[in-house]
């Protein structure tokens, strides 16, 4: 074993290497990161989002930005291992190979006379009868008389020019890289040295398994208190209306963690004055209703006091303390409010099938709640679905001004986009009294308001039938374009004081069943994740088919020319139903923007699996199989669609009309309104 000296010097090099290893390409994958990552602050610029605050670069938010505990502890790191090297630099002498030449002064080859000439005037120089000093005294003995008598012994010097070591040929030595006052500590290093071994090799990592293990067992993936997740499970219903949705997502666990002070009870008895009219209490029995709002539990009556302060832009009358938990709430609140969809469409039938009203009803609360309108703004008014609310969500826009423009005929969103800009300009200064700086506000939103279109196909992989029983293949382009030509940016919402990314989630339901049979989310941010996924999805769906390499390299070069022009692929797979005639719905539902939701019809026709097993024909009543052609297909009846409706929405305004016969493919489109084949005239759930 080497001596305990060479030990304490290896002991940082050994840190060093342990901390190195991760340390120096998780910092190379950091950077790169941060040098291709886009600007996620592509927001509209208006004045009411630059008085927000939200996408200001002042130096303290810049800090802020920087100084995560992720980056701390990367410059921590990278500050120890700066301590550690310079250490071992200083230390280097202490593993230095022994030179005497070097020691003495001298050439190497140097003759005896000059070796002792050296001596003497090092001896001179450092001896103890000449210089007191301790230091000196080690050198002189462990160094210059070590040398000197190396070099003017024969048999050493001959050992040294050998061997390269004045005692001879050394033998094989080993250090096991750890500090000097753990192996020499009164006799006990080996005790120490297993303390130390169980210490840091069993008992820190068992600690912090334990921590990591009681965290992750109140938490899901997604940073939601599991406890939150099954008040969701159990809480949901098939027939929850949009309205009925806010009680449930006032539920979560952290909600009920936000502290309920005293000194809240009379700005909460203030605010429910204030907001008693977007509350859902019976009119006819008020007393009763209230008396029951009250003796809720305080968290509870606390959360949706101040949700719907939010709602009605009130948050500005509210204490200090108050409006810190309504931004705690509002900081929950996008999490909360996915897991609250996933609840809705979690299979719960036994075909396997989601709830489409409930997950509808999530949407429209998580478009209000960025957007800060109320649900009340969203009843229909006027032939539209929406109402106002999607008036209500560009900025100078109040309830004066919607009536003035609908006074001219303007009682749409989808009108008022249709409208050129020079149209809607005349408009809002003749009409509405807006100044110049304030509609160049209004058209910076309005060319960042997405239009989407989507074609939805459904079938079986290589067959031209569809039989009950059958994997079936679904796969969903969804466009997005907006006026500016932007694809990914951040939405308008100056009152809800977060950064807040832009989702979209696509349900292929069937209304008339209220079922959703395939769902899946889509983000038009991270352009790199959509490449790949479109990648990945095309060449496994032509692989199945068994397309050439040249065919599959086709379809994936255009798949990835879709995605950088500005489309998202959605695939799944999912089991026929039984045989029938189905009237689907794809609904295309933004989180974050009112009035840019698009649907589109999809006509499914399943036919029962025959005998024989073979597709496009029957079995006789003899049992033979028909051949292909013989059997003429029975025409598709039209019918008018049962689509799940809003409680806010306009049921004359979404009746369908036009039906094909037999159609297995449905495209949506025009200003996230319109479709080009079987897509509704407005935005519904």
């Amino acid at each position: 074993m080497a001596d305990s000296e060479e030990n304490n010097a290896l002991f940082p090099i050994f840190i060093l290497s342990m901390i190195a290893l991760p340390l120096v390409p998780y910092t190379i994958l950091k950077l790169f990161r941060a040098a291709s990552k886009k600007a996620k602050s592509i927001h509209c610029g208006c004045s009411d989002c630059t008085r927000s605050g939200k996408y200001r670069k002042s130096v303290f938010k810049r800090i802020a930005n920087v100084s995560t505990c992720g980056n701390l502890t990367l410059v921590l790191l990278w500050v120890i291992v700066g301590i550690l090297v310079y250490s071992i630099k200083n230390m280097s002498r202490e593993i230095q190979v022994f030179e005497p030449f070097s020691i003495l002064g001298l050439e190497p080859g140097a003759s005896d006379s000059e070796i002792k000439k050296a001596y003497r005037r090092l001896s001179i120089q450092y001896h103890p009868d000449k210089n007191p000093d301790p230091a000196a005294h080690k050198y002189f003995i462990e160094s210059i008389s070590k040398a000197y008598q190396a070099l003017t012994d024969p048999i050493s010097r001959e050992n040294f020019e050998k061997y390269g070591h004045p005692d001879g040929r050394q033998g094989f030595q080993m250090g096991i890289a750890l500090p000097q006052f753990l192996l020499n500590f009164d006799g006990a290093s080996g005790g120490i040295l297993l303390l130390w071994i169980v210490g840091i090799g069993i008992l820190l990592p068992l600690v912090m398994a334990v921590i990591y293990l009681s965290r992750s067992s109140k938490y899901s993936g997604n940073n939601v208190k599991n406890d939150t997740l099954a008040a969701y499970f159990h809480l949901m219903k098939p027939s929850l209306a949009p309205s009925k949705v806010m009680e449930v997502f006032i539920r979560a666990a952290e909600f009920l963690e936000i502290p309920v002070r005293r000194s809240d009870d009379e700005p909460l008895h203030k605010l429910f004055m204030t907001v008693r009219s977007e509350l859902n209490l019976d009119l006819k029995n008020i007393k009763k209703e209230q008396a029951k709002f009250w003796k809720q539990h305080p968290a509870l009556v606390k959360t949706e006091l101040l949700i719907q302060a939010h709602l009605t832009r009130e948050t500005a009358s509210l204490s200090p303390d108050l409006e810190r938990d309504c931004k705690r709430m509002l900081e929950f609140a996008p999490r909360l409010l996915e897991e609250l969809i996933k609840m809705a469409i979690i299979p719960r039938t036994s075909k396997g099938h989601g709830w489409l009203r409930p997950a509808i009803g999530v949407v429209e609360l998580s478009q209000c709640i960025v957007q800060a309108v109320p649900l009340s703004a969203r009843k229909a008014a006027g032939g539209s679905a929406e109402g106002v609310a999607p008036f209500l969500q560009l900025p100078h826009f109040n309830d004066d001004i919607i009536k003035k423009i609908a006074r001219k005929k303007v009682r749409t969103f989808q009108e008022f986009q249709e409208m050129s800009t020079q149209e809607r300009a005349e408009l809002l200064s003749q009409v509405a009294d807006l100044s110049s700086p304030d509609i160049l506000d209004v058209e910076k939103v309005m060319e960042l308001i997405p239009s989407l279109t989507v074609e939805v196909t459904c079938e079986t992989e290589g067959e031209e039938g569809i039989q009950e029983g059958d994997v079936l293949t679904v796969q969903a382009w969804v466009t997005l374009k907006r006026p500016n030509g932007l694809i990914a940016a951040l939405p308008h919402a100056p009152h809800y004081p977060f950064h807040k990314d832009e989702n979209f989630w696509l349900l292929l339901a069937d209304p008339t069943s209220n079922s959703v049979w395939f769902s899946q989310k889509i983000s038009f941010m991270d352009e790199v994740a959509a490449v790949s996924a479109a990648s990945t999805a095309i060449g496994e769906r032509m692989e199945v088919l068994g397309a050439s390499p040249r065919e599959t390299s086709a379809a994936v070069k255009e798949a990835v020319d879709k995605v950088r022009s500005g489309s998202r692929i959605a695939m799944g797979k999912l089991l026929a139903p039984a045989e029938g005639n189905y009237n689907l719905v794809c609904h295309v539902l933004c989180d974050s923007w009112i009035g840019c939701d698009q649907k589109s019809t999809l006509k499914l026709k399943v036919l029962k699996r025959t005998r024989a097993g073979t597709r496009g024909g029957g079995v006789n009543d003899g049992g033979a199989v028909l051949e292909d052609g013989v059997e003429e297909e029975e025409e598709i009846e039209e019918e008018d669609e049962e689509d799940i409706e809003s409680e806010y929405s306009d049921d004359e305004d979404d009746k369908m009309n036009g039906k094909k016969k037999g159609v297995n493919k449905g495209k949506g489109g025009g200003k996230g309104k319109e479709s080009s084949s079987e897509s509704s005239g407005s935005d519904e759930e």
